[in-house]
């Protein structure tokens, strides 16, 4: 199911993160040792024959002596450790002992322990909202005799570029070579000639399971179908080489780490995003986009153990790279929900077995990694600079905004196609649209302003990025982003931060003056 950015994300906000806070009792950026509980037993429930793995998360205190007694817990129920983050406290496990999860939160040093999923293992879920239009040759030639003088030969249709005057900017600063953004997503096709000049192989990765594999190209998408890295790849930093596109920030690097699974789920489980948040901080890259949100919940109650081990470990691994130094940039979903709502209803969750319908509060029950503490939540525009139809909102929660395509805002350019185009496997092209494309043009816009202020920490940036944004305001006129006569969203807030911008949309240009 590619449900990459189809979903929710929060920010910064201060309200949210209290929430956060109170609901785990404690943030794991300076999570201490739980209180004394019962040993792990020997006699846990034994696993049946028959019984398949689960993927589980253990979140334990981060001395050594802790992790080697809770490792040890692990075997005893029954499980078997494939990852072990010590600076973060998180353990990745697989076990096939029905009362694996339980067991384990009965453990010494255990803060939080859960499965990551509700199917069984097998041999992601992105926000891009409708299916890929592909650009054919033919298209691409007609359309390349219609650049401008200096342009890419497929920049005329690239109107989210001078909607935040990312044209201009790249004649004044296109980017340092020093600034690198890593895609965590569905994988890279860093062969395509818009994306080779930029690629930074020795920063890329496969998490899929857990645990990172750098063999040379484990971070390639495993077919076509696995566009959505490489779209988002190119957005951000597709070179001016007079081929194709143009990215925002064509003269930045980009890293690639793969965490969604290589079927046509393309699921991405919190393991594999733990796995990505570290491996970036460890690794030197500045700023992370995070197009998705972690299946299989699409919100996290804090009152589910397993729902409240995965927020635990998420928050875990992004909390340490922003300490490293890496700015996380998230999209804020295609659900066109309130996230400041008192209530909303998920009918998509667990998307990797029997879905359920439920009523969740987004206040106690979080979008993983959108609402997570200091993460940047981004909504979508379009040409018209108006909040784009299937956007997710919220006062509080999104912390800017961001061109991601609107079907329904047509652009004046010759193929008037109101989505984003950009860069797709086996060099190809093609049109897509959702806040999974308005997140890399925020994450491209932040390249530029570290580039700018190399010394800049995240929430320096994320700062920045607010200060830099032009806010359009609510808009006067009830919102009908479909056009169908039925008002769609509210808009709650002044022109300086308002539920469908936040802080604005952000400007390029501005960011390298």
């Amino acid at each position: 199911m590619l449900h990459l950015r189809s979903r929710r994300r929060l920010g910064l906000a201060v309200p949210v993160v209290l929430s956060l806070t109170a609901s785990l009792g404690f943030l794991p950026s300076a999570a201490s040792a739980a209180p004394a509980a019962a040993t792990a037993s020997t006699a846990a429930t034994a696993p049946a024959a028959d019984s398949p793995a689960l993927a589980y998360v253990v979140n334990t205190a981060t001395d050594h002596r802790t992790i080697a007694s809770v490792r040890k817990a692990v075997t005893a129920n029954g499980g078997s450790v494939v990852a072990t983050y010590d600076r973060i406290g998180v353990l990745v496990v697989h076990s096939s002992n029905p009362g694996f999860g339980r067991a384990m939160r009965a453990v010494r040093g255990v803060q939080s322990a859960g499965a990551t999923r509700t199917a069984p293992l097998a041999a992601a879920s992105t926000t891009d909202e409708g299916a890929v239009q592909v650009l054919s040759k033919a298209q691409a030639a007609k359309l390349a005799q219609r650049s401008a003088s200096g342009q890419e030969p497929l920049e005329a249709d690239q109107w989210d570029l001078r909607a935040i005057g990312a044209d201009k900017a790249a004649r004044i600063n296109p980017g340092s070579r020093s600034v690198t953004v890593g895609v965590i997503d569905t994988g890279v096709d860093d062969t395509h000639p818009d994306i080779a000049p930029n690629f930074s192989a020795a920063q890329s990765a496969n998490c899929v399971s857990g645990k990172a594999d750098t063999t040379y190209g484990a971070w390639r998408p495993v077919d076509a179908d696995h566009y959505h890295g490489t779209h988002v790849a190119g957005e951000i930093a597709a070179a001016r080489n007079g081929t194709g596109v143009a990215g925002v920030a064509p003269g930045v690097k980009v890293a690639s780490i793969t965490v969604a699974q290589p079927d046509s789920t393309q699921l991405f489980y919190p393991e594999s995003v733990v796995c990505a948040f570290v491996f970036a901080a460890d690794h030197g890259v500045e700023i992370t986009n995070n197009s998705y949100y972690v299946d299989p919940w699409l919100y996290n109650c804090m009152d589910d153990p397993d729902q409240r081990a995965i927020v635990d470990a998420v928050n875990r691994a992004q909390l340490y790279a922003q300490r490293k130094g890496t700015l996380n940039v998230a999209s804020a979903g295609n659900s066109n929900d309130d996230l400041d709502a008192r209530a909303l209803v998920d009918d998509s969750s667990p998307d990797d077995s029997t879905p359920v319908t439920r009523t969740v509060d987004p206040h106690k029950c979080f979008d993983v990694p959108t609402q997570l503490p200091g993460v940047v939540t981004v909504s979508a525009t379009g040409v018209k600079g108006a909040k784009s139809y299937y956007s997710s909102y919220g006062k509080g929660v999104v912390d800017v905004a961001g061109p991601g395509g609107d079907r329904y805002q047509i652009p004046d350019t010759p193929s008037q196609n109101g989505r984003i185009l950009s860069t797709l496997p086996n060099g190809q092209y093609g049109f897509l649209q959702g806040t999974s494309m308005a997140s890399p043009h925020v994450a491209a816009v932040a390249a530029l302003l570290k580039s700018t202020h190399p010394h800049a920490t995240p929430a320096r940036l994320q700062a920045l990025l607010k200060a830099q944004a032009d806010n359009p305001g609510c808009p006067t006129d009830p919102y009908d982003g479909d056009g169908d006569g039925v008002v769609d969203a509210t808009c709650v807030g002044g022109k300086r931060v308002n539920g469908f911008y936040g802080s604005g949309i952000v400007n390029a240009l501005r960011a390298v003056r």
